[in-house]
């Protein structure tokens, strides 16, 4: 699996001022951009050409988390627009593993995510499809909601699998991490985390990156390997 990673949400940002925001997180390894459809979920931020804009200003990559209906039509665009990474749901594509596929021959990772009820069985068989591997800790189209502990266990099993395949998948979190939940998060398999009021809700944003990035590490360096877990 990928190296630790501490990708910040801008949905936590002010956004009547974006371009700073995001260069308050240069330290960070990744910017997390929600775009949401206000169909998929009900919540509605930003499209293509807000994206494509901040991403010629920002100084950290873009990953890209879209929810959205029709992702197959739209998710390549945010790749042809040079986001780093593009996330859609497999709730709402129709062919994930051609999606993927196209999303790597735009120049993007592909990720895939999951919400907290969708089982992530069915999509074991397309780990080799994808870059990113996304389980929502929270229901996804809003901030600031509370981390789902009935997610970890889901997190495990594809923590697992990923390790069990040839495949190299960051295996992601998102919704309600925090200092606290990052630790629980990162022992169930997580090492990609994104972190949005924790992030800009704090009076300095690095040193909360810093803080998170510490803890995440103590965990992973502490969590049993995968065969414990089997066992």
């Amino acid at each position: 699996m990928s190296h630790l990673q501490i990708n910040p949400s801008i949905l936590s940002a002010d956004f009547s001022r974006l371009g700073e925001e995001l260069g308050a997180i240069e330290t960070a390894d990744a910017a997390h951009i929600d775009v949401m459809d206000n169909h998929f979920v009900p919540n509605l931020t930003w499209g293509p050409s807000v994206v494509e804009r901040l991403h010629e200003v920002s100084p950290v990559p873009f990953d890209v988390h879209l929810m959205i209906d029709d992702a197959d039509r739209w998710a390549p665009r945010y790749a042809e627009i040079g986001c780093e990474s593009v996330t859609f749901h497999a709730e709402a594509a129709i062919a994930p593993i051609k999606l993927a596929r196209e999303l790597r021959a735009q120049g993007a990772r592909a990720g895939m995510a999951l919400r907290p009820a969708t089982p992530v069985e069915p999509y074991l068989d397309m780990l080799e499809e994808l870059d990113l591997l996304l389980v929502m800790t929270v229901e996804p189209g809003f901030g600031g909601q509370k981390f789902l502990d009935v997610t970890l266990p889901k997190l495990r099993r594809a923590a697992e699998a990923i390790h069990g395949s040839e495949a190299q998948i960051a295996l992601q979190v998102d919704g309600g991490i925090s200092e606290e939940t990052i630790e629980r998060a990162a022992e169930a398999g997580a090492n990609v985390f994104v972190a949005g009021s924790a992030v800009y809700g704090a009076e300095d944003a690095a040193a909360a990156i810093a803080s998170l990035r510490r803890v995440a590490s103590y965990s992973m360096d502490d969590r049993p390997s995968v065969t414990e877990h089997v066992r």
